[in-house]
């Protein structure tokens, strides 16, 4: 070791060797034309350039969770089951609500978000015929779920687990839309922006019903609306107010109402949400939107959201089987067509779910294990537009 620390040649061999030691470590290691020349601290100066190397490389990014599941064409082949939180979980075994139905059109086909729980999507079904016949041309259904849920590659931060759904308040048109079109008319925004209150020349009675009798089913627990619409009807709904307390405010939600359902059964793993406060929600609560508060930047604009860093490693451990568990046979053979039209039954994945039921709305009971529906091409579309200066 004398030899080679007294001599050049010796001392670029030794340090020859030493970067091969780290590049057997998989690190990069290049010594520098000072180290070659100058050396008598060279080994020591090499092993910390070395361990900064080390230290600097980065580690093999987890795929994120939104990518995963976003990739995801088709659902799990599952008993329907709910798992984890709306903002944090997964489902399968969904169904799919048709593009087309007597009284709804899919909006924004190419996003693939019209899967959900049979029951939600059994649930749309059924408002779509009742407010007809309290005078409402039809539904635009919005976003639902991705096909077995979890984090959306845009937009929501909910509509994980099968259990939300948004449903657009401009009635639907007296035509069938074109796919084209689905994809590229706009809502009718209903809310000041300046104001935060509804324009009174595009409120009509009509739109009260169609909440009302949203919030008359008893699988719903809350329907977010923007707290203009909330205060319009605060000042204007008479007599039963009950329903009322469902209806909660929200950012954004100035052109769709968000329904959300409970928990079901068969879905031991899913994460209910705290009830909703008592009273009809018209007191200081809703006051509190009408202040500066609410509205102010954010003051942390380039924090990432969720959904933007969320892993596997985030979501409840049964999501992993439902993003590995087998696509089914056929979308069409999946679809649920509602009116007690069956969808094709599906071997069980994970825990069974109760014996079906006749919902607490009136609805038909569902097959014990159901699948959903098929994928439609990803285009650029518009999104929902976020609280201010997030």
């Amino acid at each position: 070791m004398k030899t080679l620390k007294r001599s050049l040649p010796g001392r670029t061999l030794l340090l020859k060797r030493v970067a091969t030691r780290f590049r057997s470590l998989s690190v990069h290691v290049v010594v520098p034309k000072p180290l070659r020349t100058f050396g008598r601290h060279a080994l020591a100066a090499l092993a910390v350039l070395a361990i900064a190397g080390l230290a600097a490389r980065p580690a093999a990014a987890e795929e994120l969770a939104k990518n995963l599941f976003g990739a995801k064409k088709l659902p799990a082949v599952a008993a329907p089951q709910s798992i984890g939180f709306y903002s944090k979980g997964c489902f399968a075994g969904g169904v799919a609500i048709p593009l087309d139905g007597p009284k709804w059109e899919v909006m924004r086909p190419s996003r693939n978000r019209r899967w959900g729980h049979p029951t939600m999507i059994a649930l749309i079904e059924k408002l779509s015929r009742d407010a007809a016949a309290d005078g409402w041309p039809g539904l635009l259904v919005g976003d639902i779920s991705q096909p077995r849920g979890g984090p959306m590659l845009s937009g929501h931060a909910s509509h994980q687990i099968g259990l939300d759904a948004d449903i657009w308040l401009t009635p639907m048109p007296d035509r069938k839309l074109s796919l084209e079109q689905r994809e590229n008319m706009s809502a009718t925004l209903l809310v000041d922006e300046k104001t935060h209150l509804v324009k009174d020349a595009l409120w009509v009675p009509a739109h009260m019903r169609l909440l009302k009798r949203a919030a008359s089913y008893a699988e719903v627990e809350r329907i977010l609306v923007n707290p203009g619409i909330k205060k319009k009807l605060c000042d204007t709904v008479k007599g039963d107010r009950a329903w009322l307390r469902k209806v909660r405010p929200f950012w954004g939600h100035d052109y769709h109402f968000h329904i959300r359902i409970g928990c079901q059964p068969g879905s031991p793993n899913c994460k209910a949400q705290e009830n909703t406060a008592p009273g009809d929600g018209c007191d200081q609560s809703l006051a509190w939107w009408f202040t500066e508060e609410p509205w102010r930047p954010n003051k942390n604009p380039d924090r990432p959201k969720a959904r933007d860093v969320m892993t596997m490693a985030s979501l409840p451990a049964a999501c992993q089987a439902v993003l590995d568990g087998p696509d089914p046979a056929s979308a069409e053979a999946v679809t649920y067509y509602g009116d007690g039209v069956p969808v094709a039954a599906a071997p069980v994945l994970m825990t069974a779910p109760a014996p079906a039921r006749a919902s607490a709305s009136g609805e038909a009971a569902l097959p014990a294990s159901v699948n959903a529906f098929a994928a439609t091409p990803e285009i650029g579309i518009p999104l929902p537009r976020p609280r201010p200066g997030n």
